[in-house]
């Protein structure tokens, strides 16, 4: 069953910029929603130049904004404002990320958007949220990973520094998806009981929610879980990365007894305990992770991928981002599409796992669509229906 049109006739006014909003909006257009950039017009969504950007806008924004139209207003401007608030009145959604409180000192915050239409979503995407001590800080996907706890997790071990985490977590899952999940669970809500909401996300508490398992053994053994230390971040032999022959990496995922033993056969490691206990405490995991690290380094990644496979032992080849969309699995399950020009940035596209979008549009240029948006949304240049 496709979900390419399960937003067909939904509205959405989009103020965000960079990446969390605009990666919240582009799951929504995806579904069918149309997407409406409303920008700043003189400089308007400061993404469009982010390095590197070949010879035209960036490579990340145009993939994060596929499929939306744009329209250029000043909201500080007294008649701008007012048709936006126009907009609104007709508008399913409206998703934000300023600093809290900016949209109230606009004149366009969750009281004045109710005033026009009681059935409005407003989603209000910031660091630490719209309350609190932090309510006011600058912050950016490192501090929200920093004080969610999440930073903490990921590194070689406990005495040395946390690990750079690879994706911007916080504004990915902690910000757009949490984003995202909250708007349709609203629009659910609003068909029962025909009222809006404001949705309040916090990056900072979207990614503290990612840890919810580690929580969950914190307080069970003596030790606080950190990084280097856990079974699924460093503390195991089993579970980690190894460097092969050619230089390249294989991901060794054999946790369960009948995996790690099956790696055993096929690779000659020697578990003289037994799978059942082989690596438990630090010496054993020391003298398996010798084991695996020679054992690996004997041959090229690709040999292993082949070797291994015929073994299921949850081993796979760790891939760079520019091999990731030849994978034949990847090729076979139509991950990827192509918007414009396959040469240029940004025309490389991947779904998400809801399925190929409802569409298939590049992302605009500054108000490319401000006349046709608002005639079907029925204001003039004067903000007036």
């Amino acid at each position: 069953m496709s979900l390419a049109h399960s937003l067909d006739g939904v509205r959405v006014l989009d103020l965000s910029r960079l990446l969390p909003g605009p990666f919240l909006t582009m799951v929504l257009a995806d579904l069918g929603a149309d997407v409406v950039k409303v920008e700043e017009p003189r400089v308007g969504d400061y993404m469009r130049e982010f390095p590197p950007r070949g010879e035209g806008m960036s490579g990340r924004y145009l993939t994060v904004n596929r499929n939306k139209r744009s329209v250029a207003m000043d909201l500080k401007d007294e008649l701008e404002r007012e048709r936006f608030l126009q907009m609104a009145a007709r508008a399913d959604v409206v998703v934000e990320s300023f600093r809290p409180g900016v949209m109230d000192r606009l004149g366009v915050g969750y009281e004045a958007l109710c005033g026009r239409n009681g059935g409005i979503i407003l989603c209000s995407i910031s660091g630490y949220g719209q309350t609190g001590l932090y309510r006011d800080r600058a912050g950016h996907d490192i501090n929200y990973l920093a004080l969610a706890g999440v930073l903490a997790m990921s590194g070689a071990a406990p005495d040395g520094p946390p690990g750079m985490a690879g994706v911007q977590i916080a504004d990915m899952a902690g910000g757009a998806m949490w984003g995202a999940i909250g708007i349709l669970a609203a629009l659910i809500e609003r068909d029962r009981t025909g009222k809006g909401t404001h949705l309040d996300i916090s990056m900072t508490e979207g990614a503290l929610a990612l840890l919810a398992s580690e929580f969950g053994i914190l307080g069970a053994g003596p030790e606080v879980p950190t990084r280097g230390t856990g079974l699924l971040n460093g503390g195991a032999a089993r579970y980690g990365v190894y460097r092969t022959s050619d230089g390249k990496y294989l991901s060794v995922g054999a946790l369960e007894p009948q995996f790690l033993s099956r790696l055993a056969t096929a690779t000659g490691l020697k578990l003289p305990r037994g799978p059942e206990t082989a690596g438990e405490g630090a010496a054993g995991e020391h003298e398996l992770r010798r084991q695996l690290t020679r054992i690996i380094s004997t041959k090229t990644r690709e040999e292993w991928v082949r070797m291994l496979a015929e073994h299921d032992c949850c081993c796979e080849a760790v891939l760079e981002l520019d091999e990731v969309a030849e994978h034949p699995l990847h090729r076979e399950r139509g991950l990827f599409f192509e918007i414009g020009d396959s040469g240029s940035p940004g025309a490389l596209q991947v779904r998400t796992p809801l399925g190929m979008p409802a569409a298939r549009r590049p992302a605009p240029a500054l108000g490319q669509h401000s006349d046709e948006v608002f005639r079907e949304y029925g204001v003039n240049d004067t903000g007036v229906a």
